[in-house]
């Protein structure tokens, strides 16, 4: 993977100002789940808004109990931690935003999957991490073959390769100002 082609933390995070999303982001070169990197990093203490991005996972998981898979380097794979005043039982909330918040980013919502995991804090807010996969710069040939009729990423639907860094950007951003108008 080219250096350009490279998410950078430094570089996301000088994008977002005073965001709550994204006030701490984390880029690793692999992972087997963001989402398991961010609940151990919740139970150590780490903020709200705290992002970490893979450039590839090995355990990637989807909705329903399904895996997720993406090409290293081709999508955007983070997860965000959040400590809302949501009850479990509307939990769904939080799917919402974020689908909410990737389709604002996108104008489309074919191309991603949301996976949000909640936990229980007696006395305190509730954990909650939600994890995000948008298929960015895939081409037919990182699917697989039975994935390779019905699955897509914004290059194939473009046309041509999107600057990951500033979709990230956007997409943080998104989801920022609708965390901060709604939860």
């Amino acid at each position: 993977m080219l250096a350009a082609d490279r998410l950078s933390g430094p570089k996301l995070r000088a994008g977002l100002g005073h965001a709550t999303i994204g006030r701490e982001i984390i880029v690793l070169d692999e992972t087997t789940s963001t989402n398991d990197v961010v609940l151990q990093m919740a139970n150590g203490g780490a903020p709200e808004g705290l992002v970490v991005f893979a450039e590839h996972q090995t355990a990637g998981r989807g909705q329903r109990g399904n895996i997720w898979e993406s090409a290293a380097g081709k999508g955007l794979l983070c997860s965000v931690l959040l400590r809302p005043n949501v009850a479990l039982q509307d939990s769904a909330r939080l799917v919402d935003w974020a689908v909410k918040g990737i389709a604002w980013t996108l104008e489309s919502t074919c191309l991603r999957k949301v996976l949000v995991e909640m936990r229980a804090q007696p006395g305190a807010p509730h954990l909650a991490v939600a994890g995000i996969g948008v298929n960015v710069n895939q081409t037919p040939s990182h699917f697989p073959e039975e994935l390779r009729d019905c699955a897509t990423s914004l290059a194939i639907v473009l046309g041509g390769p999107v600057d990951r860094n500033a979709l990230a950007i956007a997409l943080l951003r998104s989801l920022d100002h609708l965390y901060r108008e709604g939860l």
